[in-house]
């Protein structure tokens, strides 16, 4: 980068941030989650507003030119992101709630999955430009993700999270999510660009990721745990790691988010309890305050609400019920098959409703894949963002803040104590 090209880009990066930290501040004004403002921050940075930003410099220095080093600046931030998410997960989370956890996840997955699918069918010719079997099969994945790390902010916000509720919640999503990134592999490897012997080699990667990375990982951590500079030399080592598992899913054809997951995933945690706190302090504030806003810019390039016609209006609305409607639905049926009561049952269906950044990730995967359009793109964005806004007002709605779960059944020790309140 010269001159004003290098002027350009710390000018975008400065605004990005500034903003995203402004409508963050915004929404938690109004009783929403940090990443409503955020995702809202991004769109309007897109190709709405960001052509129109950069006065004299827009005709020097096409932001075209910038907008690749945002973009490499955003992946770093998205792998850091969803590293963190793969490292959080917590086994002993699904211990004296399996019943619950399995048959929640499984009617918040399979019934919105069905819906997306079927409602994808008459856009399919229209606005899938790799083919319509990708294109349904995306947008099934898509409507059936919940956003675990936003509800797991929810829950915290509104001191559900150490409730029976919250517990059941957060399990039923960890699954889903999992649930929907393999999925998504599943459709990014049938359906991608990549030459299809290398999908091939997906179970060889998982086998070397648990059989060879993870031990050596631990061997080269463990002596860092009690080490007076231990959390610096082992943020090198995971950062190399993380990066070289991006490398490789992203060479396999799935994506570089799944080699991210994955590999926070597989991390080892027995005995290194101290650096696994530290790891996650210090990379989460890199990867979601500062590089991640970036993302969302990036991802908010692709939506143009001045294209929005009459039938883009109508395809929003048909999504919008059909993602609703069958996500609580599903969540709902699945808790109450369970033998939870009537409200807590809500409660979840509610909850698990939200999507937020976990969507916008996927979509923007499906839209660089070429399985959706940036009409049908832009849609599903508006769709992420008011699925996860209607939560908080839900939630008031039912009178459900700090309640706990009762059961009838094998499970009603799992009940636990609300939240004091602060």
């Amino acid at each position: 980068m010269k001159g004003d090209e290098a002027a350009v880009f710390f000018l975008a990066f400065a605004v990005v941030l500034g903003l995203a930290r402004l409508f963050a501040a915004a929404a938690r004004r109004v009783g929403q989650p940090s990443v409503v403002g955020e995702i809202v921050a991004g769109i309007l940075l897109g190709s709405t507003l960001l052509s129109d930003t950069w006065g004299p410099w827009g005709e020097t220095v096409p932001l075209d030119g910038v907008r690749p080093l945002l973009g490499a600046l955003a992946d770093v931030g998205l792998a850091m992101f969803m590293f963190v998410i793969g490292y959080e997960m917590d086994h002993s989370a699904f211990r004296g709630s399996g019943r619950t956890t399995l048959s929640v996840a499984a009617g918040s997955t399979l019934v919105p999955l069905a819906g997306g699918c079927l409602v994808a069918l008459p856009f399919a010719a229209e606005h899938g430009p790799s083919g319509s079997a990708g294109f349904v099969l995306f947008t099934g994945v898509a409507l059936s993700v919940t956003a675990f790390p936003v509800l797991a902010r929810i829950l915290a916000d509104r001191r559900l999270n150490r409730t029976a509720v919250g517990r059941f919640t957060m399990a039923a999503a960890a699954v889903n999510d999992l649930v929907a990134w393999v999925l998504l592999a599943g459709v990014a490897a049938c359906f991608g660009t990549a030459d299809q012997w290398r999908v091939t080699l997906i179970p060889l990667y998982l086998l070397v990721l648990v059989s060879v990375v993870r031990p050596l990982v631990a061997r080269l951590l463990r002596p860092r745990e009690t080490e007076e500079g231990g959390p610096t030399s082992a943020i090198v080592v995971v950062t190399t790691g993380l990066m070289a598992s991006c490398a490789a899913t992203e060479w396999l054809g799935v994506h570089f988010i799944f080699g991210a997951f994955a590999f926070g995933a597989v991390m080892p945690r027995a005995g290194l309890a101290r650096l696994r706190v530290e790891v996650m302090e210090r990379m989460e504030p890199a990867g979601t305050q500062v590089l991640l806003p970036v993302y969302f810019v990036v991802a908010g390039t692709g939506v143009n609400f001045a294209a929005f016609d009459g039938s883009s209006m109508g395809l929003l609305v048909a999504a919008l019920v059909v993602a609703v409607s069958t996500k609580m639905s599903g969540a709902y049926l699945g808790a109450r098959t369970s033998g939870l009561r009537r409200d807590d049952a809500l409660t979840i269906s509610i909850l698990m409703n939200t999507r937020g950044l976990t969507e916008v990730v996927i979509l923007t995967v499906g839209l660089q894949m070429g399985l959706v359009d940036e009409e049908f793109y832009s849609v599903l964005i508006v769709v992420a963002v008011l699925t996860t806004a209607m939560t908080g007002p839900l939630l008031r709605f039912v009178r459900r803040e700090g309640g706990t779960a009762t059961k009838h059944g094998p499970e009603a020790g799992a009940v636990l104590t609300p939240a004091p309140p602060v």
